[in-house]
């Protein structure tokens, strides 16, 4: 299956909470920090909200 790098490049400070909480659930806890995670439709869920606070690269 695929995989895909997901980077918090933009802070959370002032954004909704369910924004900030969709980054913790995602363990993305520092700008910068990188998880990796199977391509599944829930995960691309979790990323089209917060698409505008991070970078997705495929693998």
């Amino acid at each position: 299956m695929k995989q895909i790098k997901v980077t918090l490049v933009r802070s959370t400070i002032g954004r909704p909470i369910d924004q900030k909480r969709t980054v913790a659930a995602l363990g993305l806890k520092k700008l910068n920090h990188s998880k990796i995670f199977e391509d599944r439709p829930d995960i691309r869920g979790m990323i089209r909200k917060i698409e505008h606070l991070v970078k997705v690269e495929e693998i």
